[in-house]
C-alpha cells in the first residue's frame, strides 16, 4: 500500500503560480511512476502530467505544456507539480497518483485525496 497526501493548493490570480506537493508513505515510493490528474466541477477527472521512476521521463497534457513542470525527489518520497502562468480553466481539484507511467486513470493504483486549486480572473 502507498498513502499519498497532496498539499499546496489554494486561490491564485490568473498569471500566478502554485507548487503542489504529494508526499508518499508506505511501500517504496521509488518503485512507482507518478502522475497528477485534475477534476473540475461537472467534468471527468483528466490527466495532467506523469513522471517515471528516475524523474527523467515526463509527459504532459497539451493544455499545460510549457506552463507546468512535474518533478520528484525520491529521497523525500515526494512528487511536485510546479504550475506557472495559471489560467481560470486550470481551476480544479488536483490529485496525485502512483502506479505505472501513463495518461489514463487505469494506469494508477494509488490516489491521494486531492487539493483544490482555484484561479481567479
Amino acid at each position: 500500500q502507498v498513502q499519498l497526501v497532496e498539499s499546496g493548493g489554494g486561490l491564485v490570480q490568473a498569471g500566478g503560480s502554485l507548487r503542489l506537493s504529494c508526499a508518499a508513505s508506505g511501500r517504496s515510493f521509488r518503485w512507482y511512476d507518478m502522475g497528477w490528474f485534475r477534476q473540475a466541477p461537472g467534468k471527468e477527472r483528466e490527466f495532467v502530467a506523469t513522471i517515471g521512476l528516475s524523474g527523467v521521463r515526463t509527459d504532459y497534457t497539451d493544455s499545460v505544456k510549457g506552463r507546468f513542470t512535474i518533478s520528484r525527489d525520491n529521497a523525500k518520497s515526494t512528487v511536485y507539480l510546479q504550475m506557472n502562468s495559471l489560467k481560470p480553466e486550470d481551476t480544479a481539484v488536483y490529485y496525485c497518483a502512483g502506479g505505472s507511467y501513463g495518461s489514463t486513470r487505469r494506469d494508477y493504483h494509488y490516489w491521494g485525496q486531492g487539493t483544490q486549486v482555484t484561479v481567479s480572473s
